[in-house]
């Protein structure tokens, strides 16, 4: 039997490329809320983001998605980004530009882990480990 090779242990993805409907208003969340730099942008077409001086975490491009409406419930497509905090304060720094912006409604709770998704670009989910209850704001 033929074994393929695994990947090794310490490869990480190194940035995700999202289409977008609107890169104003992605633009909006990703640069002015959640605090990435605008690295290089190509008119009203697409924007490159990033932290810390990469060349790109993110990129936003409306090349095939301008206008366009979210997917429907079941559609493939990128489901969740996960963006990493080094510490409980610039999270806690993270979630108060949210709430300052209208996207979360609620203060959470700081247990002993804490993540947010955006899935599907469209909605802010918070789920805390050891709490049942999740709350979701579309936006």
């Amino acid at each position: 039997m033929n074994k393929s090779k695994t990947v090794h242990p310490e490869v990480r993805i190194g940035h995700v490329h999202l289409k977008v409907a609107d890169l104003e208003r992605a633009l909006a969340f990703y640069r002015d809320v959640l605090g990435f730099e605008l690295t290089q942008r190509y008119g009203h077409q697409a924007a490159f983001l990033s932290a810390g001086g990469y060349h790109h975490h993110i990129g936003l491009n409306t090349w095939e998605s301008q206008g366009g409406s979210p997917p429907h419930r079941g559609a493939t497509g990128l489901y969740h980004v996960a963006i990493v905090y080094p510490t409980r304060a610039e999270l806690a720094d993270a979630l108060r530009r949210l709430i300052k912006a209208g996207i979360l409604k609620w203060t959470p709770k700081f247990g002993p882990r804490l993540k947010l998704d955006f899935s599907r670009t469209a909605r802010c989910e918070k789920e805390q480990i050891n709490e049942t209850k999740t709350k979701t704001v579309q936006r």
